[in-house]
């Protein structure tokens, strides 16, 4: 059970860096920090913070570690760690500070699967996760609130429960939730250790010379652009290791309809891979995707690519299918939600002009 915990330990930084992560709400936010006194004997960091916070349970500092939240000199530890003389502890969360209680709304949700255990949400574009950066209603997490307001055991504002992974804002598609810290214990696990199926839909700038692939590169917080990730090579001392896998399954004239499999999860990971090798999400405002990567520059042809970036206003990208292992029963589960209506106008309209230029 300890390395169960450890393990979810490691992998909440995992989720904080998620390819599946939000556009908006990407940053850690600090709710508390302290610096040890010198003369501080070494005692157990649940009894250290129990006694300087005040009213705070020990099952919720439990919660808080397992879920990698608690701090001490920037890394995750567990409740059994010993606070030293001039360690620095902070708690740390993926929302601000004054957005700590999570309000239920009433908002639709498009339930693919529920039991007991968990959910599995077709999430539309637009709909931001977690509220955050000036996003802090109208959210999944606030929809989910709603919907679970008559199960008692369920509290929206305890990282134990709740999102397993992400998506970002203009992205769609499949996500998870768990009901239970059971469920998500077990869940994390399954994304920590890389055995769960992610594959997306995304329409790409450009022609592929080849049918399919693999790119392999770290991505890390690009230096010049908090807003941005960037790619740096494999084994770089900067950002986080990271490999998609794709395939191409239509090709377009100068856009490629393509599917993306990921063996890691990282922030924007597809958006950035494909940047990298020179085909950028179509629409993609954040990396350039929003401008005319490819074909003439003509009146005629520039106004049919304005006409497309308005029928699917936001990053071509679908989170298609999605597969895990059920947390109590074992079951091998898989889900599939079709490419949503934006996204399918665009291909017919990519395809009808490929038509009428041959």
């Amino acid at each position: 059970m300890m390395e169960e915990r450890d393990e979810i330990a490691d992998f909440s930084e995992e989720l904080l860096e998620e390819e599946e992560y939000q556009e908006t709400g990407t940053e850690e936010h600090e709710h508390w920090r302290v610096v040890v006194d010198r003369g501080q004997t070494p005692v157990r960091i649940d009894k250290f913070l129990i006694y300087h916070t005040g009213d705070t349970s020990r099952n919720r500092i439990q919660k808080a570690a397992e879920a990698g939240c608690i701090r001490v000199n920037d890394r995750p530890v567990k409740c059994s760690y010993k606070v030293k003389a001039l360690d620095v502890i902070t708690l740390v969360l993926d929302h601000p500070k004054h957005d700590w209680e999570i309000v239920p709304e009433e908002i639709p949700l498009d339930i693919v699967y529920e039991d007991a255990d968990l959910m599995v949400i077709n999430k539309p574009a637009g709909m931001v996760v977690h509220p955050g950066c000036g996003n802090y209603t109208g959210t999944l997490v606030n929809a989910l609130a709603w919907h679970m307001r008559e199960d008692k055991a369920f509290d929206p504002n305890d990282p134990a429960v709740g999102l397993v992974h992400r998506i970002d804002k203009d992205t769609s598609g499949l996500l998870v939730v768990a009901k239970t810290p059971e469920a998500k214990s077990n869940l994390c696990i399954q994304f920590f250790n890389k055995t769960t199926k992610r594959h997306y839909n995304a329409l790409v700038w450009g022609n592929f010379v080849e049918n399919e692939g693999r790119i392999e590169g770290n991505i890390g917080r690009n230096p010049k652009d908090r807003l941005q990730m960037a790619f740096f090579p494999p084994g770089s001392e900067m950002g986080k290791h990271a490999v998609t896998h794709y395939r191409v399954l239509e090709r377009l004239g100068h856009v490629t309809w393509v599917e993306c499999v990921l063996e890691t999860g990282r922030t924007h990971q597809i958006r950035v891979h494909m940047k990298h090798i020179g085909h950028t999400l179509f629409n993609d405002e954040r990396y350039g995707g929003n401008e005319i990567l490819r074909g003439n520059q003509s009146g005629t042809y520039r106004q049919f690519i304005h006409n497309c970036f308005d029928l699917c206003p936001r990053q071509a990208l679908h989170a298609r299918t999605l597969g895990f292992r059920h947390p109590r029963t074992g079951q091998e589960m898989f889900f599939t939600c079709p490419v949503p209506d934006d996204m399918e106008a665009l291909l017919e309209k990519w395809r009808k002009y490929l038509q009428n230029i041959q």
